[in-house]
């Protein structure tokens, strides 16, 4: 580093950054980190920047997101000269019939007002708004929690056993409560819509960094920052075309695409084995499985339901009647 200003490290500070906030990162991410905490003017000391690293232990997939809290974010935008922090409170949209163990308060949405003044020297008001269903971080959960076991095949490099994670008991969706979504929900979809609006009114200064609340559902999926803007836009998407409570699925024939309502889904499946051959129900099966495996995902009891008639089909002959057809369904597979 160059001369010393109130934002640059001493060879001593560096190093306790490396011991403790940047712990995770490698050389070359920790270079980048002290790279970006100068060029932003942030003290990793107080908090106001810190690395998070993803995917630590796949080196094709590890990545570092450089998160600004909420305290860099206010040092950030009060030096741009042109920032005016909200003059209302965050505004909340909710939904009593959303409430669950997803989320708690049933919220649908979070909307900030910031304001920005332009050049002509007039304020005008910044908009950020943020789906719960986009950020809260949302994991699976076992009844009897989860046991590791043999997969029968080994690593080829060490010899030693594969094994796969297996649930012991029926699995359900639950808010994630290793940080404070359970706790605060309306402040963490409040930092990810005041985050928005700051990327949208203040884009030199705020494209390419995240608060650490959008991150959270990174951390439970497993997924690098880039891959979760990815599936923020798809799920977007989802929601625009009315995707987001449907399973697509193809069907036999010309093997047409179809979004299906998730409560529906069953029944059509049962429908179509029932007029199929088992050959089309292989066929289908083998065309279906990432549908099958959402529905699994939103519907994990009538799922297994589902998946006991199809091995029943499975196993029937050609000569029995249509009923037997069932249990030659594809989500039976695996």
């Amino acid at each position: 580093m160059n001369a010393i200003t109130r934002y640059d490290m001493t060879p001593k500070q560096i190093s306790l950054v490396k011991a403790t906030v940047a712990k995770d990162c490698n050389e070359e991410e920790f270079n980048l980190f002290c790279e970006v905490a100068r060029a932003k003017g942030l003290d990793p000391f107080l908090g106001q920047i810190i690395p998070m690293v993803f995917s630590k232990g796949d080196a094709e997939r590890r990545k570092m997101t450089i998160i600004i809290t909420r305290d860099g974010q206010r040092v950030i935008a009060q030096r741009c000269g042109d920032y005016r922090p909200a003059s209302k409170p965050t505004q909340f949209e909710t939904d009593k019939a959303l409430v669950s163990l997803t989320n708690p308060l049933g919220i649908v949405s979070a909307t900030v007002y910031l304001w920005k003044r332009d050049q002509s020297g007039e304020w005008f008001e910044v908009v950020g708004q943020a789906y719960w269903d986009e950020f809260a971080p949302v994991k699976r959960k076992a009844a009897g929690g989860y046991e590791w076991k043999d997969t029968g095949e080994v690593w080829p490099d060490s010899g030693k056993p594969k094994k796969k994670k297996v649930a012991v008991g029926e699995e359900t969706e639950v808010l994630d409560d290793s940080g404070n979504w359970c706790r605060m929900p309306r402040l963490m979809i409040e930092k990810c819509a005041q985050m928005q609006a700051l990327r949208a009114g203040w884009p030199e200064q705020f494209t390419g960094t995240y608060d650490e609340a959008e991150m959270d559902r990174a951390k439970v999926l497993d997924l690098t920052a880039s891959e979760v803007v990815e599936r923020e836009r798809e799920e977007h998407r989802m929601r625009i075309i009315g995707a987001d409570n449907s399973i697509t699925v193809t069907w036999g024939d010309n093997w047409a695409l179809e979004n299906v309502p998730v409560g529906k889904f069953a029944d059509e499946v049962m429908r179509f084995i029932r007029e199929s051959s088992p050959d089309t129900v292989a066929k289908w099966q083998d065309a279906n499985r990432e549908p099958l495996k959402r529905f699994w995902a939103m519907q994990p009891g009538d799922a297994l339901a589902l998946k006991k008639e199809i091995e029943a089909a499975i196993a029937r002959k050609p000569s029995r009647p249509a009923n037997d057809e069932l249990r030659n369904h594809p989500m039976m597979a695996g």
